[in-house]
């Protein structure tokens, strides 16, 4: 990915939590390949960004020129679980992970 690639994600981030309701975005990137997650409160509001016309520029621009292919998968999340594992550490707990 290049600059202009950045900077066209970043928009696009800040487009959607300022004007559709979007709650963040978390992303990962290994290589040319990226996985980002973006939360929402309703499927309204996916469905009214999922139109927006510089959203829908952005998309032409990534089909034409940094994405090989795509894959969208929206998904309720049921549970969630997270540890601060310094916090465990502290406390003398092993983590299950060290790097």
């Amino acid at each position: 990915m290049d600059e202009e690639y950045s900077r066209t994600a970043e928009r696009m981030r800040q487009l959607a939590i300022e004007n559709y309701g979007c709650a963040g975005f978390d992303s990962v990137a290994d290589g040319e390949n990226e996985i980002s997650i973006s939360y929402w409160e309703s499927l309204d509001q996916i469905r009214a960004w999922k139109k927006d016309a510089e959203h829908l520029a952005a998309q032409a621009l990534g089909k034409s020129r940094w994405y090989r292919w795509y894959k969208v998968q929206v998904v309720e999340v049921l549970r969630e679980y997270q540890e601060n594992c310094q916090d465990a550490a502290a406390a003398g707990q092993q983590p299950l992970h060290s790097p």
